[in-house]
């Protein structure tokens, strides 16, 4: 990390979180941050669900919900990016404050619910995203929506045309009942009506499942059963947790999904876990807790074709996107592996 991105790190850090979360969107569109551009090599280039990615090292969705810089994360490293979540409607979210940092933890707790602009005006901004690098929308419901399900589809009605590939997001804890869409019965129903709509897009896209972290073994199963049964695309393991194992900090008492380290153990082993049961039929996408390359590493080798990460940024600046892609390289050249496909799932037993 530059000398300078640190001293932006400790100002950012003295403001109130959501502020400063503001404040970083607004330097990367002031070009005030790093811009390696995607990172790539042989090793890193691989595929994921038909998408061509310059490595495996996304962008999970939240950190831009508005797709307000889209254009400046595709040159910080990143292989892919997702924004998100969008809703049909513009809607505020819960009450501040709402975001609270477990620097002790490095971890974070939020319970935003969805706040965000609305599709129509996340629309118009992937209209004019850039042509080339790999962009994804999470698709939400709106809080107050007597058809959660249609929402879904309304939002991937009005801005699949702009996107790469879109993310089923029924795992959100801050919309009450949102996860009751888990269900299997629910569950199949839903994908089965996003996956139709896609196809009905200009140029259909690929549609991705996030899921919960707190899902006993079976509730896993299941959904693996489903995804592959409707010809889901891929899955994202995992979302935030309820869980406040092992926490110091005194917001760990807070309301809302934890994200950051203290997820890296549990969302690994249900990746794990969902490596065993599609049996590498279905890509998957490992979140939770990665704040280096030898982590990004684990959850390739638990199964994961690409990774995504967020909260590892707070602490870490933006400059950890291009140092854990350039340090993966590293190690997949060192345990002799001519790409990153080659490792994923290698160690999917171990967990």
């Amino acid at each position: 990390m530059s000398l300078l991105e640190r001293m932006g790190l400790i100002a950012l850090h003295r403001l109130e979180p959501e502020l400063a979360h503001k404040l970083s969107l607004r330097a990367l569109n002031l070009g005030l941050t790093p811009k390696p551009g995607p990172i790539t090599s042989p090793r890193l280039k691989t595929d994921l669900a038909g998408l061509s990615l310059p490595n495996p090292i996304g962008l999970a969705a939240g950190f831009d919900k508005n797709a307000e810089a889209v254009a400046p994360l595709l040159q910080s490293g990143f292989g892919f990016i997702e924004v998100g979540a969008a809703t049909p409607i513009a809607q505020d979210g819960n009450p501040k404050p709402r975001l609270f940092r477990l620097t002790e933890d490095r971890a974070a707790i939020n319970r935003f619910s969805f706040n965000n602009e609305g599709a129509t005006a996340i629309a118009a901004r992937l209209k004019q995203r850039p042509e080339t690098g790999i962009v994804g929308l999470n698709l939400g419901a709106n809080k107050t929506s007597a058809d959660r399900a249609g929402d879904y589809v309304e939002v991937l009605k009005t801005c699949g045309d702009f996107v790469d590939f879109v993310t089923v997001n029924v795992s959100s804890p801050n919309t009450e009942k949102l996860r009751d869409l888990q269900g299997p019965e629910a569950l199949s129903a839903l994908l089965t009506n996003v996956l139709a709509a896609s196809q009905d897009l200009s140029k259909p896209v690929p549609v991705f499942l996030k899921i919960a972290p707190d899902l006993s073994a079976a509730e896993i199963t299941a959904i693996a059963d489903i995804a592959l049964a409707t010809g889901t695309n891929a899955i994202i393991a995992t979302n935030t947790t309820l869980a406040r194992d092992g926490l110091q900090n005194p917001a760990r008492e807070q309301m809302g999904g934890l994200s950051g380290a203290p997820l890296f153990a549990r969302s690994t082993r249900v990746l794990a876990q969902l490596a065993r049961d599609t049996r590498g039929e279905i890509p998957l996408i490992g979140v939770g807790g990665i704040g280096s390359a030898e982590q990004a590493y684990v959850k390739i080798k638990a199964g994961a074709s690409a990774v995504q990460l967020y909260t590892a940024m707070v602490y870490q600046g933006i400059g950890l996107v291009a140092k854990i892609a350039r340090e993966l390289d590293q190690l997949l050249a060192r345990d002799g592996f001519a790409n990153v496909a080659d490792a994923v799932g290698v160690e999917r037993d171990r967990y």
